[in-house]
Protein backbone atom coordinates (compact mmCIF):
# COMPACT_ATOMS: atom_id res chain seq x y z
CA UNK A 1 0.00 0.00 0.00
CA UNK A 2 1.02 3.52 -0.11
CA UNK A 3 0.58 6.41 1.80
CA UNK A 4 2.09 10.15 1.80
CA UNK A 5 5.85 10.42 0.83
CA UNK A 6 6.88 13.87 -0.39
CA UNK A 7 9.92 12.49 -2.55
CA UNK A 8 10.21 9.58 -4.90
CA UNK A 9 8.47 6.47 -5.28
CA UNK A 10 5.33 8.24 -7.10
CA UNK A 11 4.59 10.62 -4.50
CA UNK A 12 3.62 7.82 -1.62
CA UNK A 13 4.76 6.77 1.65
CA UNK A 14 6.28 3.16 1.73
CA UNK A 15 8.00 1.73 4.90
CA UNK A 16 11.64 2.13 5.08
CA UNK A 17 11.74 3.14 1.33
CA UNK A 18 11.65 7.14 1.49
CA UNK A 19 13.79 9.63 3.14
CA UNK A 20 14.13 13.03 2.43
CA UNK A 21 13.52 16.88 4.70
CA UNK A 22 10.55 17.03 5.42
CA UNK A 23 9.72 15.42 8.56
CA UNK A 24 11.89 12.47 9.53
CA UNK A 25 9.97 9.45 11.53
CA UNK A 26 11.11 6.09 12.87
CA UNK A 27 9.25 3.67 10.85
CA UNK A 28 7.80 0.91 13.93
CA UNK A 29 8.23 -2.59 12.33
CA UNK A 30 5.58 -5.40 12.55
CA UNK A 31 6.26 -7.33 15.46
CA UNK A 32 7.95 -5.11 17.35
CA UNK A 33 6.45 -3.57 20.62
CA UNK A 34 4.02 -0.65 20.51
CA UNK A 35 2.29 -0.11 23.65
CA UNK A 36 -1.01 -0.88 22.59
CA UNK A 37 -1.46 -2.87 25.84
CA UNK A 38 0.25 -0.93 27.92
CA UNK A 39 3.82 -1.35 26.88
CA UNK A 40 6.32 1.14 26.36
CA UNK A 41 7.80 1.37 22.88
CA UNK A 42 11.54 -0.33 23.55
CA UNK A 43 12.72 -1.23 19.32
CA UNK A 44 12.06 0.75 16.26
CA UNK A 45 13.26 0.58 13.56
CA UNK A 46 16.67 2.26 12.33
CA UNK A 47 15.29 2.95 9.06
CA UNK A 48 13.33 6.87 9.03
CA UNK A 49 11.35 7.49 6.32
CA UNK A 50 9.99 10.88 5.02
CA UNK A 51 6.66 12.61 5.81
CA UNK A 52 5.05 15.04 3.93
CA UNK A 53 2.68 16.95 6.67
CA UNK A 54 0.33 18.06 4.31
CA UNK A 55 -0.09 15.00 2.57
CA UNK A 56 -0.85 13.42 6.02
CA UNK A 57 -3.32 15.85 6.83
CA UNK A 58 -4.94 14.98 3.36
CA UNK A 59 -5.05 11.08 4.69
CA UNK A 60 -6.96 12.29 7.42
CA UNK A 61 -9.56 14.78 6.15
CA UNK A 62 -10.68 12.01 3.84
CA UNK A 63 -11.30 9.32 6.33
CA UNK A 64 -11.68 10.96 9.17
CA UNK A 65 -13.34 14.34 8.29
CA UNK A 66 -12.47 16.54 11.88
CA UNK A 67 -14.09 19.71 11.99
CA UNK A 68 -11.67 21.43 13.16
CA UNK A 69 -7.71 21.46 11.52
CA UNK A 70 -5.07 18.42 12.82
CA UNK A 71 -2.14 19.65 14.68
CA UNK A 72 1.47 19.57 15.06
CA UNK A 73 3.07 20.04 18.67
CA UNK A 74 6.76 20.31 19.56
CA UNK A 75 8.09 21.56 22.69
CA UNK A 76 11.41 23.34 21.57
CA UNK A 77 14.35 23.34 24.30
CA UNK A 78 15.21 26.37 26.22
CA UNK A 79 16.88 29.17 23.89
CA UNK A 80 15.54 27.55 20.28
CA UNK A 81 13.70 30.30 18.82
CA UNK A 82 10.03 29.41 16.93
CA UNK A 83 9.95 30.26 13.45
CA UNK A 84 9.61 34.25 12.92
CA UNK A 85 6.20 33.83 11.79
CA UNK A 86 4.55 31.95 14.62
CA UNK A 87 1.96 34.58 16.86
CA UNK A 88 3.15 35.09 20.55
CA UNK A 89 0.10 35.10 22.71
CA UNK A 90 1.17 37.99 24.68
CA UNK A 91 3.68 39.73 22.06
CA UNK A 92 0.84 40.16 19.45
CA UNK A 93 -2.24 39.45 21.17
CA UNK A 94 -2.03 41.34 24.21
CA UNK A 95 -3.10 38.00 26.26
CA UNK A 96 -1.63 35.16 28.54
CA UNK A 97 -3.27 31.60 27.92
CA UNK A 98 -4.44 28.63 28.78
CA UNK A 99 -1.82 25.61 27.26
CA UNK A 100 -5.17 24.06 26.09
CA UNK A 101 -6.39 27.33 24.93
CA UNK A 102 -2.86 27.81 22.40
CA UNK A 103 -3.21 24.68 20.80
CA UNK A 104 -7.74 25.31 20.79
CA UNK A 105 -6.52 28.54 18.91
CA UNK A 106 -4.92 26.55 16.71
CA UNK A 107 -7.07 24.30 15.66
CA UNK A 108 -9.65 26.34 15.11
CA UNK A 109 -8.31 29.67 13.61
CA UNK A 110 -5.25 28.07 11.29
CA UNK A 111 -2.25 29.75 13.19
CA UNK A 112 0.77 28.84 13.90
CA UNK A 113 1.40 29.87 17.39
CA UNK A 114 4.26 29.65 20.18
CA UNK A 115 4.20 30.25 23.60
CA UNK A 116 6.67 30.63 26.40
CA UNK A 117 6.44 31.14 29.95
CA UNK A 118 5.13 34.97 29.04
CA UNK A 119 2.42 33.79 26.90
CA UNK A 120 0.88 31.13 29.27
CA UNK A 121 -1.45 31.79 32.38
CA UNK A 122 -2.11 28.20 33.93
CA UNK A 123 0.00 27.67 36.76
CA UNK A 124 -0.23 23.44 36.45
CA UNK A 125 0.10 23.94 32.53
CA UNK A 126 3.41 25.72 33.44
CA UNK A 127 4.49 23.14 35.60
CA UNK A 128 3.49 20.05 33.10
CA UNK A 129 5.55 21.45 30.50
CA UNK A 130 8.84 22.46 32.50
CA UNK A 131 8.27 26.00 32.18
CA UNK A 132 7.89 26.76 36.42
CA UNK A 133 9.35 24.16 38.30
CA UNK A 134 6.97 21.43 40.90
CA UNK A 135 7.61 23.58 44.51
CA UNK A 136 6.75 21.91 47.74
CA UNK A 137 3.17 23.53 47.93
CA UNK A 138 2.16 21.84 44.17
CA UNK A 139 3.46 18.71 44.86
CA UNK A 140 1.65 18.34 48.56
CA UNK A 141 -1.59 18.52 46.90
CA UNK A 142 -2.83 21.97 47.27
CA UNK A 143 -4.10 22.45 43.65
CA UNK A 144 -5.99 19.50 43.52
CA UNK A 145 -7.81 19.36 46.96
CA UNK A 146 -11.51 20.54 47.09
CA UNK A 147 -11.29 20.49 43.64
CA UNK A 148 -10.52 17.44 42.45
CA UNK A 149 -9.63 15.40 45.78
CA UNK A 150 -10.83 15.40 48.75
CA UNK A 151 -7.77 15.86 50.34
CA UNK A 152 -4.27 17.21 50.00
CA UNK A 153 -3.24 13.74 50.38
CA UNK A 154 -5.07 12.72 47.68
CA UNK A 155 -3.82 15.45 45.64
CA UNK A 156 -0.65 14.94 46.27
CA UNK A 157 -1.29 10.93 44.88
CA UNK A 158 -2.72 12.94 41.52
CA UNK A 159 0.19 14.92 41.16
CA UNK A 160 2.58 12.22 41.43
CA UNK A 161 0.49 10.07 38.92
CA UNK A 162 0.28 13.38 36.59
CA UNK A 163 3.84 13.26 34.00
CA UNK A 164 5.30 16.50 33.37
CA UNK A 165 8.70 17.66 31.84
CA UNK A 166 12.04 17.82 33.01
CA UNK A 167 11.72 22.09 34.55
CA UNK A 168 13.86 24.33 32.46
CA UNK A 169 14.64 21.46 29.57
CA UNK A 170 12.27 23.56 27.28
CA UNK A 171 10.92 27.08 26.55
CA UNK A 172 8.82 27.29 24.05
CA UNK A 173 5.58 25.28 23.01
CA UNK A 174 4.92 25.48 19.47
CA UNK A 175 1.63 24.77 17.45
CA UNK A 176 0.34 24.45 13.73
CA UNK A 177 -1.99 22.79 11.99
CA UNK A 178 -0.43 19.66 10.51
CA UNK A 179 -1.04 20.33 6.46
CA UNK A 180 0.70 23.61 7.60
CA UNK A 181 3.75 22.45 9.87
CA UNK A 182 7.08 23.91 9.12
CA UNK A 183 8.61 21.59 11.78
CA UNK A 184 8.83 18.02 12.83
CA UNK A 185 6.46 17.21 15.34
CA UNK A 186 6.70 15.43 18.38
CA UNK A 187 2.81 15.14 18.93
CA UNK A 188 0.30 14.80 16.43
CA UNK A 189 -3.20 15.85 17.99
CA UNK A 190 -6.73 15.36 16.64
CA UNK A 191 -9.82 16.75 17.98
CA UNK A 192 -13.14 15.09 16.90
CA UNK A 193 -16.29 13.23 18.13
CA UNK A 194 -16.62 9.89 19.69
CA UNK A 195 -17.42 8.05 16.18
CA UNK A 196 -14.25 9.85 14.95
CA UNK A 197 -12.00 8.99 17.68
CA UNK A 198 -13.20 5.34 17.63
CA UNK A 199 -12.36 5.32 13.50
CA UNK A 200 -8.83 6.42 15.00
CA UNK A 201 -8.60 3.71 17.43
CA UNK A 202 -9.77 0.69 15.13
CA UNK A 203 -7.05 2.46 12.09
CA UNK A 204 -4.06 2.71 14.78
CA UNK A 205 -5.06 -1.07 15.37
CA UNK A 206 -5.35 -2.36 12.54
CA UNK A 207 -1.77 -3.91 11.62
CA UNK A 208 -0.92 -5.18 15.22
CA UNK A 209 -4.30 -5.71 16.50
CA UNK A 210 -4.92 -5.71 20.25
CA UNK A 211 -6.07 -2.71 22.44
CA UNK A 212 -5.41 0.56 22.85
CA UNK A 213 -5.29 1.06 26.84
CA UNK A 214 -4.76 5.17 27.62
CA UNK A 215 -5.12 6.94 31.36
CA UNK A 216 -7.44 9.29 32.52
CA UNK A 217 -7.57 11.57 35.66
CA UNK A 218 -9.85 14.20 33.77
CA UNK A 219 -6.86 17.08 34.44
CA UNK A 220 -4.33 18.44 32.94
CA UNK A 221 -4.81 16.99 29.44
CA UNK A 222 -1.70 18.76 27.86
CA UNK A 223 0.29 16.25 29.97
CA UNK A 224 -1.80 12.91 28.77
CA UNK A 225 -0.58 15.09 24.89
CA UNK A 226 2.03 16.58 25.12
CA UNK A 227 4.06 14.47 28.20
CA UNK A 228 2.52 10.97 28.54
CA UNK A 229 2.05 10.40 24.73
CA UNK A 230 5.82 10.45 23.37
CA UNK A 231 6.81 8.64 26.21
CA UNK A 232 4.47 5.72 26.12
CA UNK A 233 5.50 6.14 22.21
CA UNK A 234 2.01 4.98 21.12
CA UNK A 235 -1.19 6.35 20.24
CA UNK A 236 -3.73 7.78 23.17
CA UNK A 237 -7.04 8.44 23.50
CA UNK A 238 -6.77 12.14 24.98
CA UNK A 239 -10.38 13.13 27.36
CA UNK A 240 -9.97 16.81 26.63
CA UNK A 241 -9.72 17.94 31.00
CA UNK A 242 -11.93 20.53 32.91
CA UNK A 243 -10.06 23.45 31.59
CA UNK A 244 -9.68 22.76 27.76
CA UNK A 245 -13.55 22.75 28.35
CA UNK A 246 -13.81 26.28 29.73
CA UNK A 247 -10.69 27.90 28.30
CA UNK A 248 -9.55 25.71 24.96
CA UNK A 249 -13.66 25.84 24.62
CA UNK A 250 -13.84 22.43 23.57
CA UNK A 251 -17.20 21.04 23.64
CA UNK A 252 -19.04 18.37 25.42
CA UNK A 253 -19.20 16.03 22.62
CA UNK A 254 -15.54 15.89 21.62
CA UNK A 255 -12.56 13.88 22.43
CA UNK A 256 -9.19 14.33 20.78
CA UNK A 257 -6.40 11.11 19.83
CA UNK A 258 -2.90 11.78 20.08
CA UNK A 259 0.12 9.78 18.70
CA UNK A 260 3.72 10.13 18.02
CA UNK A 261 4.73 10.36 14.35
CA UNK A 262 6.16 7.24 14.50
CA UNK A 263 2.95 5.51 15.27
CA UNK A 264 1.62 7.36 11.37
CA UNK A 265 2.96 4.87 8.65
CA UNK A 266 0.59 1.87 11.08
CA UNK A 267 -2.65 4.56 11.56
CA UNK A 268 -2.48 5.73 7.38
CA UNK A 269 -2.12 1.82 6.54
CA UNK A 270 -5.02 1.25 8.68
CA UNK A 271 -6.82 4.21 7.99
CA UNK A 272 -7.41 2.68 4.36
CA UNK A 273 -7.04 -0.91 5.21
CA UNK A 274 -10.16 -0.29 7.70
CA UNK A 275 -11.84 1.80 4.71
CA UNK A 276 -11.43 -1.65 2.73
CA UNK A 277 -13.14 -3.37 5.40
CA UNK A 278 -16.21 -1.25 5.55
CA UNK A 279 -15.28 0.87 8.48
CA UNK A 280 -16.24 4.33 7.43
CA UNK A 281 -17.02 7.55 9.03
CA UNK A 282 -19.65 9.24 8.65
CA UNK A 283 -20.78 5.71 10.06
CA UNK A 284 -23.73 4.28 7.75
CA UNK A 285 -26.81 4.06 9.01
CA UNK A 286 -28.21 0.58 8.06
CA UNK A 287 -31.58 1.54 6.09
CA UNK A 288 -33.06 -1.49 4.29
CA UNK A 289 -36.00 -2.34 6.19
CA UNK A 290 -39.32 -1.89 6.16
CA UNK A 291 -40.80 0.52 8.70
CA UNK A 292 -43.82 -0.17 10.94
CA UNK A 293 -46.53 2.40 10.61
CA UNK A 294 -49.63 3.33 13.44
CA UNK A 295 -52.57 0.85 12.84
CA UNK A 296 -54.36 4.14 11.35
CA UNK A 297 -52.04 4.58 8.54
CA UNK A 298 -52.27 0.01 8.24
CA UNK A 299 -55.66 0.37 7.85
CA UNK A 300 -55.41 3.10 4.83
CA UNK A 301 -53.57 0.38 3.23
CA UNK A 302 -55.93 -1.80 3.77
CA UNK A 303 -58.63 0.07 2.42
CA UNK A 304 -57.06 0.87 -0.66
CA UNK A 305 -56.24 -2.95 -1.59
CA UNK A 306 -60.22 -3.22 -1.29
CA UNK A 307 -60.62 -0.67 -3.61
Amino acid sequence: EGFPCREGHGGVFRPAACTGRSGQVAHLQAGKTFGYNGAIVNEVALEEVSMDWNEVNAVLERHVRPATFPLALRMLPAGEEPPEKARRPWRDLGIRMATCQVWNMARRYGWTLAAGLEDLSCPPGKVVLGLAPALPYYLEGNLCAGMYTASAEAGARTEAATPRLEYGRYGTLLVAPLGRATFEPEVILIYGNPAQVLRLVTAALYRQGGRLETSFSGRLDCADILVGTPRRGSPQVILPCYGDRIFGQTQDEELAFALPPAALPDLLEGLEGTHRGGIRYPIPSFLRYTGQYPATYEHLEELWKQA
